[in-house]
């Protein structure tokens, strides 16, 4: 006679669902997309102080630093979630 598949601890349906939830590894797409935003950021800049402000969006003039910032700091928050 074969026992019944038990655990040996008792689970609480609310916090098992939520910790094997949190325990996850991150999709496949995360990390390229979080590496993309934070190279992104980078070049939008670059090539902002290359073409002497003339690149990427002419006539925003400092606003495209800040939107390569943007982009940096998006792929930064990304890491608190990165496991």
């Amino acid at each position: 006679m074969a026992r019944p598949n038990t655990s040996p601890t008792p689970r609480k349906a609310d916090s098992g669902e939520t910790e094997r939830r949190e325990n996850l590894p991150n999709p496949v797409w995360f990390k390229p997309i979080m590496f993309g935003f934070m190279l992104l950021g980078l070049v939008w800049i670059i090539v902002y102080y290359l073409s002497q402000g003339s690149w990427p969006i002419p006539g925003i003039n400092e606003a495209n630093i800040a939107i390569g910032f943007g982009f940096l700091i998006i792929g930064f928050f990304m890491t608190t979630r990165w496991r």
